[in-house]
């Protein structure tokens, strides 16, 4: 089996070179960690788990799937050690404090650690994720009984989670849903509708299961306004911790989907024995407030869950380009006795590498920035950097979800193109790899509501000021960059951009706010794009930054042919030489398109919204 998930030598550089997780492990918060070979050590553990444990029930896990049988999900027998070994190693809530069953590592490296994990198997890695994410529900608005309950046998595993939101008629417009709940007069209320495309809602990996539920009290106002988020377990838990009776929420059935085989997409009917028993997690109708708190973990999740199928596409594309042997090299084409050679020797094929290189490597750097802001956020004790902080996630939260998932898309895409029609079989993992990406851009919102929320909520916040702190951050790197002669020119290219996209966010913003809103929010996707693209740039720009000073000290010149030449010979000149040609590649080939896409949203034609309905054909 082919053992290629992620890049563990580009990992270590974002961390410890680019980013410098230092400043996070150097806090009394993270001191457990400040040491570099603690941090590699982690990372080493994790990769040796996902490469030997995980991945071998990728394939696996995907050709047997989930069965559904009388109300009960069996998931893929592999996973049932996998799972064990997650829960011994405390891998299920990274972040969390020991006490309650994590390891208190820092946002950066738990990342890394996802990275790997989700890059391995994306089906399997669904379950810890759901233990994680409703547990921190619990921890963040549950009384302390039922964080006593709870809390610490979800984050070690013991107990899974799920969260329990889509409805038929209520999808994406949750303010339609239709779940009630009933005061009982002790404390819990009794809970009655059905519930569809829930991920998890039943498996058999673990005694119990804690379900947050949306639902609307009887009387609460209609809308988002009157919903409430509620505890609904599996099993009845007793005050001393003990399992009571079976709580009456019902599986009906598991969807049949196109990739995520080894995940179990449930439909839920809750009560219909009208016994279904929960307790409210919050206060009342502030489920909604409760829910995109834990949508934007999710929706960090998912974005990385993109990137990192991305990642172990390209990499299994670049073995695959290495060793198979086909065509002759184009410069010999007309001699009749050259040898074929790898492809990767093919113009078209380098393309399509060096383009999957730029996405996978920038997405990285961007994701794991964004992780970093989580954790200064938390050791920071000046207010106004604590607010910076925050507002760089709040901002960048919908383009990591969208615009990460859409590249990932791409990238598994691209590396099944490299394979020619073996991509294209199930012999080798990209087919599915690429079947497995394409929900990342589906769940915990689509990406087109990313976008809406990207230029409805996200752009005019704080009157704008959360835009022009991430302009200044890219400022800051462009003005390092300019110190560095070999990147000037890159530099001045990304300014360019950089001032373009102030003027289309401008024209964007007041676009949303006229009457011509419709047609502003025709091209939010668009502009989403844009924005991750001058990201990616900027990303780059600042990985460049940092590898050329190394290159000058292991290569002893600058001069293009010399560094090549030694890059040949030596790894490490080839990594920081890979970053410099990346960059180039991203800013000079990639980056003159974005400027195009700009120069088509400012031009902000209403043609999409104007179509008359019938007009788009006849059915």
């Amino acid at each position: 089996m082919t053992q290629y998930i992620s890049d563990r030598r580009d990992i270590e550089f974002v961390l410890h070179e680019q980013l410098d997780i230092s400043e996070v492990t150097n806090s009394e918060k993270f001191q457990e960690f400040n040491n570099k070979k603690t941090i590699n050590m982690i990372v080493g553990e994790a990769r040796n788990l996902a490469i030997k444990e995980i991945l071998p029930t990728n394939k696996e896990g995907d050709e047997e799937g989930c069965s559904c049988e009388n109300g009960v999900v069996k998931v893929p027998k592999c996973y049932h050690r996998v799972w064990d070994l997650m829960r011994e190693g405390e891998w299920v809530a990274m972040t969390e404090d020991p006490e309650v069953g994590g390891q208190g590592m820092p946002r950066m490296l738990s990342t890394a650690v996802g990275e790997m994990f989700s890059g391995a198997n994306i089906s399997f890695m669904i379950y810890p994720g759901l233990a994680l994410g409703a547990g921190e529900l619990v921890k963040e608005y549950g009384t302390d009984k039922q964080k006593e309950l709870y809390l610490k046998k979800m984050y070690s595993g013991e107990w899974g989670g799920s969260m329990l939101l889509t409805e038929p008629e209520a999808g994406s417009d949750v303010g339609a849903l239709t779940t009630s709940a009933r005061t009982n007069g002790d404390g819990t209320y009794s809970i009655t509708g059905n519930k569809i495309f829930i991920t998890g809602a039943e498996q058999d990996l673990t005694d119990n299961i804690i379900h947050p539920v949306l639902a609307r009290i009887e009387g609460a106002p209609a809308g988002t306004k009157g919903i409430s988020l509620f505890a609904v377990p599996k099993y009845w838990v007793n005050d001393d911790g003990s399992l009571g009776e079976r709580n009456d929420i019902v599986v009906t059935g598991i969807e049949h989907k196109m990739g995520l085989k080894g995940s179990a997409t449930c439909s839920v009917t809750l009560g219909g024995k009208g016994t279904c028993r929960g307790t409210l997690l919050g206060g009342e109708n502030k489920g909604m407030s409760a829910m995109f708190k834990m949508m934007n973990g999710a929706r960090m999740g998912t974005g990385l869950q993109g990137f990192a199928q991305g990642s172990a596409a390209y990499l299994h594309a670049l073995k695959y380009a290495r060793e198979r042997v086909q065509g002759k090299n184009l410069l010999s084409m007309f001699d009749k006795n050259a040898p074929s050679v790898e492809i990767i020797n093919h113009p078209d094929v380098r393309r399509m590498l060096i383009h999957m290189k730029a996405n996978v490597d920038g997405m990285r750097s961007f994701i794991y920035y964004v992780s970093k802001c989580f954790d200064m956020a938390k050791i920071t004790k000046d207010p106004e950097q604590q607010e910076f902080y925050q507002g760089m996630i709040e901002l960048l939260t919908p383009v990591i979800k969208a615009y990460c998932t859409d590249r990932g898309m791409d990238v598994t895409s691209t590396a099944v193109q490299c394979f020619g029609g073996y991509g294209y079989t199930q012999e080798y993992p990209v087919e599915q790899l690429m079947r497995d990406t394409k929900i990342t851009q589906l769940y915990e919102g689509t990406n087109g509501i990313q976008a809406a929320d990207l230029l409805g909520r996200k752009l005019a916040m704080k009157e704008g000021k959360l835009f022009l702190d991430f302009i200044g951050e890219i400022q800051k790197t462009i003005a390092q960059a300019r110190t560095i002669p070999m990147l000037e020119e890159l530099a001045v290219k990304l300014e360019e951009a950089v001032n373009q996209l102030g003027q289309t966010a401008m024209l964007m913003g007041k676009t949303a706010m006229s009457a011509n809103v419709l047609t502003a929010f025709s091209f939010a996707h668009p502009f989403l794009e844009v924005v991750g693209d001058v990201i990616m740039a900027w990303m780059h720009l600042w990985r460049a930054s940092v590898a050329v000073p190394k290159i000058e000290k292991l290569a002893g010149s600058l001069e293009p042919g010399e560094r090549r030449a030694k890059a040949e010979k030596s790894k490490d000149v080839a990594f920081y030489e890979g970053l410099l040609t990346t960059a180039e590649y991203y800013i000079k080939a990639l980056l003159p398109v974005t400027l195009g896409k700009m120069n088509a949203i400012s031009a902000c034609t209403d043609a999409a919204v104007a179509m008359p309905n019938l007009s788009f054909g006849e059915i």
